[in-house]
Protein backbone atom coordinates (compact mmCIF):
# COMPACT_ATOMS: atom_id res chain seq x y z
CA UNK A 1 0.00 0.00 0.00
CA UNK A 2 1.22 3.89 -0.60
CA UNK A 3 2.30 5.06 2.10
CA UNK A 4 -0.09 8.99 2.93
CA UNK A 5 1.35 12.10 3.73
CA UNK A 6 0.73 14.58 6.43
CA UNK A 7 0.12 18.15 5.97
CA UNK A 8 0.64 20.03 9.19
CA UNK A 9 -1.34 23.29 8.22
CA UNK A 10 -1.47 26.84 9.38
CA UNK A 11 -4.33 28.71 9.11
CA UNK A 12 -3.52 32.41 10.09
CA UNK A 13 -5.63 34.47 12.16
CA UNK A 14 -8.82 32.55 10.17
CA UNK A 15 -10.41 34.18 8.00
CA UNK A 16 -9.94 32.54 4.37
CA UNK A 17 -8.50 35.81 2.85
CA UNK A 18 -5.50 35.88 5.82
CA UNK A 19 -4.75 31.77 4.78
CA UNK A 20 -1.83 31.12 2.33
CA UNK A 21 -2.54 29.31 -0.86
CA UNK A 22 -0.34 26.52 -0.19
CA UNK A 23 -2.86 26.22 3.11
CA UNK A 24 -5.88 26.11 1.23
CA UNK A 25 -4.22 23.51 -1.90
CA UNK A 26 -3.28 21.49 1.04
CA UNK A 27 -6.99 21.12 2.75
CA UNK A 28 -8.50 20.60 -0.78
CA UNK A 29 -5.91 17.86 -1.56
CA UNK A 30 -6.53 16.27 1.79
CA UNK A 31 -8.50 13.19 1.90
CA UNK A 32 -8.78 13.71 5.58
CA UNK A 33 -9.03 17.09 7.70
CA UNK A 34 -8.12 16.87 11.89
CA UNK A 35 -8.36 20.03 13.67
CA UNK A 36 -10.20 21.42 16.97
CA UNK A 37 -13.67 21.97 16.71
CA UNK A 38 -13.04 25.75 16.04
CA UNK A 39 -10.74 25.10 13.60
CA UNK A 40 -12.74 23.13 11.62
CA UNK A 41 -15.61 25.92 11.78
CA UNK A 42 -13.07 28.33 10.62
CA UNK A 43 -11.92 26.20 7.26
CA UNK A 44 -15.92 25.15 6.86
CA UNK A 45 -16.00 26.77 3.20
CA UNK A 46 -13.10 25.21 2.12
CA UNK A 47 -14.42 21.44 2.60
CA UNK A 48 -16.45 19.42 0.14
CA UNK A 49 -15.48 15.43 0.07
CA UNK A 50 -12.84 15.61 2.77
CA UNK A 51 -13.66 13.35 5.97
CA UNK A 52 -13.63 15.16 8.91
CA UNK A 53 -12.87 14.27 12.32
CA UNK A 54 -13.49 16.81 15.20
CA UNK A 55 -10.92 16.71 18.20
CA UNK A 56 -11.28 18.62 21.58
CA UNK A 57 -8.72 21.40 23.03
CA UNK A 58 -6.42 19.30 25.53
CA UNK A 59 -6.73 16.46 22.39
CA UNK A 60 -3.81 17.43 20.65
CA UNK A 61 -1.82 13.50 20.74
CA UNK A 62 -5.01 12.24 20.21
CA UNK A 63 -5.25 14.46 16.80
CA UNK A 64 -1.63 13.36 15.83
CA UNK A 65 -1.84 9.79 16.43
CA UNK A 66 -5.37 9.59 14.62
CA UNK A 67 -3.07 11.65 11.79
CA UNK A 68 -0.70 8.96 11.57
CA UNK A 69 -3.47 6.21 11.28
CA UNK A 70 -4.90 7.66 8.66
CA UNK A 71 -1.84 8.17 6.72
CA UNK A 72 -0.47 5.04 7.29
CA UNK A 73 -3.29 3.74 4.97
CA UNK A 74 -2.31 5.89 2.32
CA UNK A 75 -4.53 8.40 2.86
CA UNK A 76 -3.63 12.29 2.68
CA UNK A 77 -4.04 13.75 6.06
CA UNK A 78 -4.68 17.87 6.55
CA UNK A 79 -3.92 18.49 10.59
CA UNK A 80 -4.73 22.22 11.21
CA UNK A 81 -3.57 24.80 13.59
CA UNK A 82 -4.93 28.53 13.95
CA UNK A 83 -2.05 31.18 13.82
CA UNK A 84 1.32 29.19 12.59
CA UNK A 85 1.67 25.68 12.57
CA UNK A 86 5.17 25.54 13.85
CA UNK A 87 4.14 28.10 16.95
CA UNK A 88 2.51 26.38 19.93
CA UNK A 89 1.02 24.84 17.37
CA UNK A 90 0.69 21.16 16.11
CA UNK A 91 4.08 20.60 14.25
CA UNK A 92 5.71 19.86 17.55
CA UNK A 93 4.00 17.24 18.39
CA UNK A 94 3.33 15.33 15.22
CA UNK A 95 6.94 15.02 14.96
CA UNK A 96 7.57 13.99 18.50
CA UNK A 97 4.58 11.41 18.10
CA UNK A 98 6.09 10.10 14.76
CA UNK A 99 9.49 9.94 15.56
CA UNK A 100 8.13 7.55 18.85
CA UNK A 101 6.04 5.26 16.53
CA UNK A 102 9.82 4.59 14.59
CA UNK A 103 9.54 7.07 11.64
CA UNK A 104 11.80 8.48 9.78
CA UNK A 105 11.80 11.28 6.88
CA UNK A 106 12.62 8.39 3.90
CA UNK A 107 10.52 5.62 5.81
CA UNK A 108 7.30 6.45 4.02
CA UNK A 109 4.75 8.42 5.59
CA UNK A 110 5.52 12.40 4.01
CA UNK A 111 5.12 15.33 6.09
CA UNK A 112 4.87 18.86 4.93
CA UNK A 113 4.72 21.76 7.60
CA UNK A 114 2.59 24.76 5.78
CA UNK A 115 3.19 27.88 7.50
CA UNK A 116 0.99 30.51 8.36
CA UNK A 117 0.26 33.81 9.94
CA UNK A 118 0.36 33.93 13.36
CA UNK A 119 -1.10 35.61 16.10
CA UNK A 120 1.40 37.66 17.37
CA UNK A 121 1.85 39.23 13.56
CA UNK A 122 -1.72 39.06 13.02
CA UNK A 123 -2.30 41.09 16.41
CA UNK A 124 0.36 43.30 15.84
CA UNK A 125 -0.90 44.93 12.43
CA UNK A 126 -4.40 45.50 14.11
CA UNK A 127 -1.78 48.01 16.32
CA UNK A 128 0.42 49.72 14.37
CA UNK A 129 3.54 48.25 14.84
CA UNK A 130 4.74 47.02 17.89
CA UNK A 131 7.12 44.79 16.63
CA UNK A 132 9.62 46.85 14.94
CA UNK A 133 12.88 45.80 16.88
CA UNK A 134 13.55 42.86 19.09
CA UNK A 135 10.45 40.56 20.40
CA UNK A 136 10.02 37.17 21.87
CA UNK A 137 6.49 35.51 22.86
CA UNK A 138 6.08 33.71 25.91
CA UNK A 139 3.47 31.53 26.89
CA UNK A 140 1.90 31.53 30.48
CA UNK A 141 0.20 28.70 30.43
CA UNK A 142 1.80 26.27 32.70
CA UNK A 143 -0.02 23.22 31.89
CA UNK A 144 3.14 21.55 30.64
CA UNK A 145 5.43 23.71 31.48
CA UNK A 146 6.53 24.40 35.12
CA UNK A 147 5.36 28.20 36.17
CA UNK A 148 9.40 28.74 37.64
CA UNK A 149 10.51 28.33 34.01
CA UNK A 150 7.82 30.73 32.39
CA UNK A 151 8.44 33.14 35.76
CA UNK A 152 12.77 33.00 34.98
CA UNK A 153 11.61 33.40 30.57
CA UNK A 154 9.65 36.90 31.37
CA UNK A 155 12.42 37.79 33.75
CA UNK A 156 15.13 37.55 31.17
CA UNK A 157 13.07 39.21 28.16
CA UNK A 158 11.92 42.02 30.52
CA UNK A 159 15.32 42.85 31.65
CA UNK A 160 16.64 42.35 28.49
CA UNK A 161 13.76 45.21 26.94
CA UNK A 162 12.65 43.01 24.40
CA UNK A 163 9.04 43.90 23.11
CA UNK A 164 7.15 40.40 24.69
CA UNK A 165 4.27 38.85 23.33
CA UNK A 166 2.52 37.34 25.78
CA UNK A 167 0.24 33.79 24.80
CA UNK A 168 -2.42 31.88 26.71
CA UNK A 169 -2.34 34.82 29.29
CA UNK A 170 -5.51 33.58 30.96
CA UNK A 171 -8.47 31.50 31.08
CA UNK A 172 -11.27 30.32 33.07
CA UNK A 173 -9.23 28.02 35.85
CA UNK A 174 -5.37 30.25 35.14
CA UNK A 175 -6.06 33.56 36.32
CA UNK A 176 -3.15 34.03 38.73
CA UNK A 177 -0.37 33.93 36.14
CA UNK A 178 -1.17 37.33 33.84
CA UNK A 179 -0.57 39.04 37.63
CA UNK A 180 2.34 37.15 38.11
CA UNK A 181 3.32 38.00 35.30
CA UNK A 182 2.67 41.80 35.43
CA UNK A 183 4.64 41.59 38.72
CA UNK A 184 7.67 40.26 37.42
CA UNK A 185 7.51 43.09 34.26
CA UNK A 186 7.11 45.72 36.77
CA UNK A 187 10.25 45.24 38.18
CA UNK A 188 12.05 46.27 34.81
CA UNK A 189 9.60 48.67 33.41
CA UNK A 190 7.51 51.80 33.72
CA UNK A 191 4.13 51.52 34.57
CA UNK A 192 3.64 53.43 31.49
CA UNK A 193 4.65 51.02 29.24
CA UNK A 194 2.45 50.71 25.91
CA UNK A 195 0.57 47.52 26.11
CA UNK A 196 -2.35 45.99 23.46
CA UNK A 197 -4.30 43.38 24.34
CA UNK A 198 -6.11 42.25 21.26
CA UNK A 199 -8.49 39.45 20.69
CA UNK A 200 -9.85 37.11 17.99
CA UNK A 201 -7.97 39.03 15.36
CA UNK A 202 -9.69 39.14 12.58
CA UNK A 203 -12.26 37.10 13.61
CA UNK A 204 -15.80 38.36 13.92
CA UNK A 205 -15.61 38.72 18.15
CA UNK A 206 -12.57 40.95 17.18
CA UNK A 207 -11.56 43.48 19.77
CA UNK A 208 -8.26 45.49 20.55
CA UNK A 209 -7.84 47.35 23.97
CA UNK A 210 -4.53 49.89 24.22
CA UNK A 211 -3.68 50.19 27.71
CA UNK A 212 -0.62 50.08 29.91
CA UNK A 213 2.02 47.54 31.71
CA UNK A 214 0.35 49.41 34.96
CA UNK A 215 -3.61 48.74 34.27
CA UNK A 216 -3.61 45.91 31.69
CA UNK A 217 -4.77 43.69 34.65
CA UNK A 218 -8.05 45.51 34.96
CA UNK A 219 -8.33 45.04 31.01
CA UNK A 220 -10.64 41.71 29.58
CA UNK A 221 -8.14 39.07 28.96
CA UNK A 222 -9.21 35.48 28.08
CA UNK A 223 -7.30 32.81 25.94
CA UNK A 224 -8.43 33.99 23.19
CA UNK A 225 -6.24 37.62 23.61
CA UNK A 226 -2.47 38.20 22.98
CA UNK A 227 -1.00 40.48 24.97
CA UNK A 228 1.54 43.08 23.54
CA UNK A 229 3.95 44.60 25.30
CA UNK A 230 6.36 47.47 24.08
CA UNK A 231 9.77 47.68 25.35
CA UNK A 232 11.63 50.91 26.89
CA UNK A 233 11.55 52.99 23.62
CA UNK A 234 7.93 51.76 22.31
CA UNK A 235 5.47 55.01 22.07
CA UNK A 236 1.89 55.10 21.15
CA UNK A 237 0.44 58.46 18.88
CA UNK A 238 -2.88 58.71 17.30
CA UNK A 239 -3.81 55.15 18.92
CA UNK A 240 -0.78 53.97 16.47
CA UNK A 241 2.19 51.67 18.94
CA UNK A 242 5.27 51.74 17.81
CA UNK A 243 8.30 50.11 18.45
CA UNK A 244 11.35 52.18 16.52
CA UNK A 245 14.47 49.91 14.73
CA UNK A 246 16.27 53.61 15.40
CA UNK A 247 16.51 55.10 12.33
CA UNK A 248 16.15 58.70 14.18
CA UNK A 249 18.97 57.91 15.97
CA UNK A 250 21.01 57.74 12.70
CA UNK A 251 18.83 59.79 9.78
CA UNK A 252 18.25 63.57 10.85
CA UNK A 253 14.37 63.72 10.94
CA UNK A 254 13.78 61.05 8.75
CA UNK A 255 14.86 62.56 5.26
CA UNK A 256 18.47 60.61 3.72
CA UNK A 257 20.48 63.30 5.44
CA UNK A 258 22.92 60.69 7.93
CA UNK A 259 23.58 62.77 10.90
CA UNK A 260 26.86 64.00 12.19
CA UNK A 261 29.26 60.31 12.37
CA UNK A 262 27.50 58.56 10.97
CA UNK A 263 27.68 56.70 7.39
CA UNK A 264 25.15 54.85 5.33
CA UNK A 265 25.56 51.06 5.49
CA UNK A 266 27.80 51.28 8.53
CA UNK A 267 26.64 50.20 12.15
CA UNK A 268 25.73 52.96 14.21
CA UNK A 269 27.71 54.76 16.81
CA UNK A 270 26.54 52.41 19.45
CA UNK A 271 27.83 49.77 17.79
CA UNK A 272 30.70 47.27 18.79
CA UNK A 273 33.69 49.57 17.50
CA UNK A 274 32.13 52.46 18.51
CA UNK A 275 30.53 51.43 21.92
CA UNK A 276 34.02 50.18 23.09
CA UNK A 277 35.23 53.62 22.61
CA UNK A 278 32.30 55.41 24.89
CA UNK A 279 33.77 52.26 27.65
CA UNK A 280 36.90 53.80 27.31
CA UNK A 281 36.03 57.49 27.33
CA UNK A 282 33.83 56.63 30.82
CA UNK A 283 37.22 55.04 32.19
CA UNK A 284 38.73 58.37 31.23
CA UNK A 285 36.48 60.21 32.93
CA UNK A 286 36.41 57.96 36.20
CA UNK A 287 39.69 56.86 36.31
CA UNK A 288 39.25 55.28 39.85
CA UNK A 289 36.05 53.23 39.06
CA UNK A 290 37.26 49.60 39.17
CA UNK A 291 36.43 47.23 36.41
CA UNK A 292 33.76 45.17 37.75
CA UNK A 293 31.75 48.43 38.33
CA UNK A 294 32.02 49.21 34.71
CA UNK A 295 30.67 46.28 33.95
CA UNK A 296 28.02 46.65 36.00
CA UNK A 297 26.83 50.04 34.54
CA UNK A 298 27.11 49.19 31.14
CA UNK A 299 25.26 45.86 31.87
CA UNK A 300 28.05 43.61 29.92
CA UNK A 301 30.31 40.79 30.44
CA UNK A 302 34.32 41.93 32.21
CA UNK A 303 35.05 40.55 29.27
CA UNK A 304 34.19 43.12 26.80
CA UNK A 305 35.52 45.97 29.03
CA UNK A 306 39.03 44.30 28.91
CA UNK A 307 38.92 43.90 25.75
CA UNK A 308 37.82 47.68 25.11
CA UNK A 309 40.55 49.15 27.62
CA UNK A 310 43.02 46.52 25.56
CA UNK A 311 42.35 48.65 22.35
CA UNK A 312 43.11 51.98 23.91
CA UNK A 313 45.64 52.58 21.10
CA UNK A 314 47.43 56.19 21.12
CA UNK A 315 44.49 57.45 23.17
CA UNK A 316 45.43 55.18 26.65
CA UNK A 317 43.27 55.44 29.65
CA UNK A 318 45.51 57.46 32.72
CA UNK A 319 46.96 54.56 35.36
CA UNK A 320 45.11 51.40 33.60
CA UNK A 321 46.43 49.78 31.31
CA UNK A 322 45.21 45.90 30.30
CA UNK A 323 47.51 43.47 28.46
CA UNK A 324 45.61 39.94 26.49
CA UNK A 325 48.14 37.22 27.16
CA UNK A 326 47.87 34.37 24.99
CA UNK A 327 46.98 30.61 26.76
CA UNK A 328 50.38 28.96 25.40
CA UNK A 329 51.75 31.68 27.77
CA UNK A 330 49.84 31.01 31.17
CA UNK A 331 52.69 28.26 32.87
CA UNK A 332 55.21 30.94 32.78
CA UNK A 333 52.78 33.54 33.80
CA UNK A 334 51.95 31.21 36.72
CA UNK A 335 55.50 30.64 37.91
CA UNK A 336 56.05 34.03 38.42
CA UNK A 337 53.25 34.66 40.78
CA UNK A 338 55.34 31.88 43.39
CA UNK A 339 55.78 33.39 47.24
CA UNK A 340 53.14 36.45 45.93
CA UNK A 341 50.27 37.06 48.55
CA UNK A 342 46.95 36.93 46.60
CA UNK A 343 42.91 38.06 46.41
CA UNK A 344 41.20 35.52 44.41
CA UNK A 345 37.95 34.78 43.21
CA UNK A 346 36.15 31.62 41.70
CA UNK A 347 32.29 32.41 41.01
CA UNK A 348 30.85 32.62 44.76
CA UNK A 349 33.98 31.64 46.05
CA UNK A 350 36.85 34.02 47.37
CA UNK A 351 39.89 34.17 49.59
CA UNK A 352 43.21 35.58 50.09
CA UNK A 353 46.12 33.07 49.69
CA UNK A 354 50.25 33.04 50.42
CA UNK A 355 51.14 31.34 47.27
CA UNK A 356 54.78 30.41 49.07
CA UNK A 357 52.07 27.54 51.10
CA UNK A 358 50.21 26.96 47.89
CA UNK A 359 51.05 25.94 44.08
CA UNK A 360 49.73 26.39 40.55
CA UNK A 361 49.83 23.69 38.53
CA UNK A 362 49.22 23.79 34.74
CA UNK A 363 48.20 20.79 33.06
CA UNK A 364 47.01 19.66 29.46
CA UNK A 365 43.49 19.82 30.83
CA UNK A 366 43.41 22.23 33.53
CA UNK A 367 44.56 25.37 35.35
CA UNK A 368 44.66 24.49 39.44
CA UNK A 369 45.28 26.28 42.49
CA UNK A 370 45.91 24.34 45.62
CA UNK A 371 46.86 25.46 49.52
CA UNK A 372 45.85 24.58 52.53
CA UNK A 373 41.44 24.56 52.46
CA UNK A 374 41.63 25.89 49.16
CA UNK A 375 41.48 24.31 45.46
CA UNK A 376 40.26 25.70 42.74
CA UNK A 377 40.29 24.22 39.15
CA UNK A 378 39.74 25.31 35.87
CA UNK A 379 39.61 22.80 32.29
CA UNK A 380 41.69 24.61 29.99
CA UNK A 381 39.48 24.52 27.63
CA UNK A 382 36.74 26.73 29.00
CA UNK A 383 39.35 29.64 29.09
CA UNK A 384 38.99 32.26 26.19
CA UNK A 385 40.39 34.51 27.42
CA UNK A 386 43.31 36.08 29.70
CA UNK A 387 43.93 39.56 30.84
CA UNK A 388 46.57 41.10 33.03
CA UNK A 389 45.03 44.77 34.04
CA UNK A 390 47.44 47.07 35.83
CA UNK A 391 46.07 50.04 37.60
CA UNK A 392 48.46 52.06 39.72
CA UNK A 393 50.40 49.59 41.48
CA UNK A 394 48.14 46.83 41.74
CA UNK A 395 47.67 44.10 38.98
CA UNK A 396 45.28 41.56 38.40
CA UNK A 397 44.26 38.67 36.40
CA UNK A 398 41.33 37.57 34.44
CA UNK A 399 40.33 34.44 33.04
CA UNK A 400 37.30 35.03 30.91
CA UNK A 401 34.88 32.23 29.14
CA UNK A 402 34.06 32.23 25.36
CA UNK A 403 30.79 34.28 26.30
CA UNK A 404 33.40 37.14 28.20
CA UNK A 405 32.45 36.10 32.03
CA UNK A 406 34.88 36.13 34.59
CA UNK A 407 35.69 32.46 35.52
CA UNK A 408 38.65 33.40 37.85
CA UNK A 409 40.18 36.60 38.79
CA UNK A 410 43.42 36.83 41.14
CA UNK A 411 44.43 40.12 42.81
CA UNK A 412 47.83 40.62 43.11
CA UNK A 413 48.41 42.67 46.39
CA UNK A 414 52.50 42.26 46.43
CA UNK A 415 54.00 45.45 44.21
CA UNK A 416 55.57 43.91 40.68
CA UNK A 417 54.97 40.45 41.94
CA UNK A 418 53.59 39.52 39.22
CA UNK A 419 54.89 39.74 35.02
CA UNK A 420 54.45 37.81 32.02
CA UNK A 421 57.31 35.51 31.23
CA UNK A 422 57.92 32.60 28.92
CA UNK A 423 56.54 32.97 24.90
Amino acid sequence: MKAGKIYLVGLGPGAEAHMTARAREAIADADVVIGYTTYIRLVQPLLSHQQVVKKGMAEELDRCEEAIVFAKQGKKVALISSGDVGIYGMAGPTYEVLFKSGWSPDSGIAVEVVPGCTALSSCASLVGAPLGHDFCSISLSDLLTPWPVIAKRLNAAACSDFVIALYNPKSGRRTEQIVAAQKILLHHRSGKTPVAIVKSAYRPRQSVVMTTLKKMVDEEIGMLSTVLIGNGETFVKEGIMITPRGYADKYVDFTKEIKEGEQAGHSLSMGLTGWHEIVREHLRLHPKQSMQITSERFDVPMGEVLKAVSEAGDRPIPGRTVERIKRKALPGLLITMKQVRIRWVAGAAEGTITLQDATWAVSESEVQLVGPGTSVALPIDSIKGIWLSRSGSGKTLFMTDRFGAVLLRVQVTAQSALRVAGP
